[in-house]
């Protein structure tokens, strides 16, 4: 038996945490009680028809397509019909077309290129991105992008003729890009969608770069890149098997903020609410609802340790981008020539990937797509004031199309949007909320805005720090 002072010791302490608990559980019920009912329904028919809809078999026979061009180096044949990357363009962009066709002409399907030299290109080379273009109905400069690379590369970077085949690395990012554009293409969405498949990613990460100038020279305000990049493997070369979790990298900080929006960045937080990390969030919170069996591994970084892909570019440009990549890499599959060594199979190629999985990161993409091009954009002047009373007030701008907002709290310490109060649209003017007793050093704030039919846009953080 323990002392009675002990004892007594440890009720009080056991106490005072249940008093915490229960303050903190009165505050979300309470919170909970007084909305009104305009929050997120909880089902999105929409959703789930487009995750239903993708097919593994489709994107098996788009991978083995993309592997039959031996390889898809950004340096290799151009003339060809049955090898390297000019053919490999080309059957891509009949592909688009085709599903074009099937939606009654719905999609663009363009070719932004351009010549370039540089450490990985020694002589001046196009080099050209397939992109396909789905105008959205009501609000067509907002744009949501889906990337992959379709170039592949052997052990040397600069061999453009030994066979490449580049099944998950990045073939499966493609054939994610070509069904999001087969299952996607059967709809009809507010904002604007792109599918992209870009080039020279492995000699410099020269399509983002490509497809970034094409995107301001046409206005485009885009509000996400899904970059996927090596997303069929389960196989970990450690051992581990995983089917069940994806991993999605996004930056912390955003890469155009100014010294003096860094000030007030590290001054009063945010540190963790760049737009595109609001994105990952979104995706988290959406596998959460409406897939089975992958969990969403929210990754705070802007790629791999010391590694890049084409998301950078977007994000160098001031676009919210976040890159999508398998849960385990297997090293002896990527930018590797085809051998066995030691009893070891060095290469990429197709039996590497595991299509099942492959279908479930592409439903991901799918509806996260779906819901992003459907519900409003996002906030904008988002701000907060309340310093040295017991309230928060938290202002925004009025967003096209949207009927309510939902004001958003979390800890600072919690990675994930915890506590939230919806509000009906207020006519065309500013927008506000106050929210009673909720102090404002203690907690992080944001707000997203829902359309009639319950789509709901990723949270927006207050300030440059959180700005799309």
């Amino acid at each position: 038996m323990l002392p009675l002072p002990t004892l007594l010791a440890r009720c009080r302490l056991l106490v005072l945490r249940a008093a915490a608990a229960l303050s903190l559980a009165g505050l979300a019920a309470l919170t909970h009680a007084a909305e009104p009912p305009l929050a997120l329904p909880v089902e999105q028919p929409l959703l789930r028809q487009v995750a239903a809809a993708v097919s593994a078999g489709e994107q098996r026979a788009t991978i083995e397509k993309l592997v039959g061009f031996g390889t898809r180096h950004t340096l290799s044949d151009t003339v060809s019909e049955t090898r390297g990357i000019g053919a490999a363009r080309r059957w891509v962009q009949a592909r688009f077309s085709a599903i074009g066709k099937d939606c009654g002409g719905c999609l663009e399907v363009i070719t932004p290129s351009k010549v370039m030299t540089g450490r990985r290109i020694p002589q001046p080379t196009e080099v050209m991105n397939v992109v396909a273009i789905q105008r959205g109905t009501s609000d067509p400069e907002r744009v949501i992008v889906i990337s992959g690379h379709l170039d592949s590369r052997a052990s040397d970077i600069m061999d453009a003729t030994s066979d490449a085949p580049g099944a998950n690395d990045d073939a499966s990012g493609v054939a994610a890009v070509i069904e999001a554009a087969r299952v996607l293409s059967k709809h009809r969405f507010r904002a604007t969608l792109v599918y992209a498949a870009l080039s020279g990613e492995e000699q410099g990460l020269l399509g983002g770069q490509i497809l970034v100038e094409h995107a301001r020279a046409q206005g485009w305000k885009v509000q996400a890149d899904l970059n996927n990049d090596i997303i069929g493997n389960i196989h970990g070369q450690n051992g581990v098997v995983d089917n069940s979790s994806v991993r999605v990298f996004s930056e912390g900080t955003r890469a155009l903020e100014t010294p003096e929006e860094a000030k007030r960045r590290r001054y009063n937080g945010g540190e963790l609410d760049a737009p595109s990390r609001n994105i990952a969030r979104y995706m988290a919170a959406l596998s959460e609802r409406y897939l089975t069996n992958l969990r969403v591994n929210l990754i705070y970084r802007t790629d791999r340790f010391g590694r890049g892909g084409d998301q950078v570019a977007f994000l160098d440009a001031g676009f919210p981008a976040v890159r999508v990549t398998e849960a385990n890499e297997h090293y002896h599959r990527q930018h590797q020539d085809l051998r066995v060594e030691a009893g070891v199979h060095y290469g990429d190629t197709i039996d590497g990937v595991d299509f099942p999985y492959l279908a479930q990161v592409t439903r991901l993409n799918l509806v996260t797509m779906a819901a992003m091009a459907q519900a409003p954009g996002v906030p904008t002047g988002v701000a907060i004031e309340g310093a040295v009373t017991p309230d928060t007030t938290v202002k925004w701008q009025p967003v096209k199309g949207a009927t309510a907002y939902r004001v958003w709290w979390r800890d600072t310490i919690d990675p994930r949007w915890r506590f939230s109060r919806t509000v009906a649209a207020s006519g065309s003017g500013p927008q506000q909320l106050r929210l009673p007793n909720i102090v404002i050093d203690d907690w992080f704030f944001g707000v997203s805005a829902i359309g009639a039919d319950g789509h709901e846009s990723p949270v927006v953080f207050p300030g440059e720090a959180g700005a799309f």
